[in-house]
């Protein structure tokens, strides 16, 4: 190699033989197959424990209205104390409707006399008509006769006449005394007998009372709040539930409760309620479980609720088999020649051991579980 000295001609040799190799190393690297596991799609149902956060409140809370204005002459309970359904809450002073009572009831008795009179009266106007019919009609035969003379005829007719007038008079007086004076003796009498009883003010429910804003001594008004009670015998929890959750609930499902603040809680439940619109934070639906009080339990505790979900029946895959990209789910479905074919798919909800696939996947075909990061779609893979 005339033009190159021996330096020359070993390195140019050692350049070619280098090349050689890395093409060489090249097509090796090439023909590697990514190694994944695989695992069948099949139909199934994913059972899933959930647990949501949440706040217990009282099963019901009333405020306590007065409907009668008066003087609160009892108040028997104080802010923090249990009462029972019926028991005395506020009495009210009744000496004036009592008076009024009083009143009212001797004016019924009033009424009620006229009316006995005036149904006396009614048997005497009767009397009185059938001794001139009577009268007329002797009066009328002797007439026929002329042992009678027409004058005497016309007087058993206007004495007739008479007595009729007056028991039409007799019967009208006694519809009106009887009939409306009793009936509006009796509605006074009783309108102010259920005002009295409006003085007796009562708890509605079983509860606690939370608040009270009367004291003996002080003007009770219609329409003012005299106290709150709240029934904590019975308390709720209230929390959130995804929409992706609360297709899967419904009312009457169980539940266990925990409480944060008693280390080892449980206390059992069950749905009472599904709020049929979100809630202010979006895709979520407010739920309440109702629960039992064992007398540790207090309002405004927060809690945390264990609720089973099962969903519907569809194809399950291991959750290793879901890759995420975008904001969107794919999978890899292997083919009987090998290679992989990358599906979008739509997830339903998911337990540490499977993941429901809405849609993307058929039950029987064969799903890439590992190394989804080295797949793409078409790629040979070794199994």
């Amino acid at each position: 190699m005339k033009g190159y000295n021996a330096a020359a001609v070993a390195a140019l040799t050692a350049l070619v033989a280098t090349s050689s190799l890395l093409t060489g190393c090249q097509g090796k690297a090439d023909s590697i197959k990514p190694i994944v596991k695989t695992a069948m799609a099949k139909k199934g149902r994913v059972v899933k424990v959930q647990e949501l956060s949440g706040v217990l409140v009282p099963d019901k809370s009333l405020n306590i209205f007065g409907k009668l204005s008066g003087i609160a002459n009892t108040v028997t309970v104080d802010v923090g104390d249990r009462v029972r359904a019926g028991e005395l809450l506020v009495q009210i002073d009744t000496k004036e409707l009592n008076a009024q009572l009083a009143v009212a009831e001797a004016a019924g008795v009033t009424v009620r006399d006229q009316a006995a009179q005036a149904k006396l009266g009614i048997e005497s106007a009767r009397l009185n008509l059938d001794m001139s019919q009577k009268n007329y009609d002797r009066t009328k035969a002797l007439l026929a006769q002329k042992a009678v003379t027409q004058s005497a005829m016309d007087d058993a007719q206007t004495k007739l006449d008479l007595a009729k007038t007056a028991l039409d008079n007799a019967n009208k007086q006694y519809a009106n005394v009887s009939g409306g004076g009793v009936d509006q003796a009796d509605a006074q009498a009783n309108l102010i007998r259920v005002q009295i009883s409006n003085s007796t003010i009562t708890s509605p429910i079983d509860g606690t009372v939370i608040s009270r804003s009367i004291n003996e001594g002080e003007l009770a008004a219609p329409g003012m709040p005299l106290m709150s009670i709240a029934d904590t015998y019975h308390l709720k929890f209230q929390g959130n539930a995804s929409q992706d959750e609360i297709v899967l609930l419904k009312e009457g499902d169980p539940a266990t409760v925990t409480v944060d603040g008693l280390a080892g809680s449980r206390y059992e439940g069950r749905i009472t309620q599904i709020g049929p619109i979100a809630a202010a934070t979006g895709q979520y639906f407010p739920l309440t479980i109702k629960v039992v009080n064992d007398g540790k339990l207090l309002a405004g505790m927060t809690a945390k609720a264990l609720l089973t979900l099962t969903s519907p029946e569809g194809v399950l895959v291991p959750p290793t088999a879901v890759i995420s990209e975008g904001g969107k789910s794919y999978v890899f479905v292997v083919g009987k020649d090998g290679k992989v074919s990358k599906r979008l798919v739509e997830l339903g909800i998911g337990n540490a051991d499977s993941l429901l696939l809405v849609s993307g996947v058929e039950d029987g075909e064969t799903v890439a579980v590992s190394n989804l990061g080295m797949l793409s779609d078409g790629a040979e893979v070794g199994l």
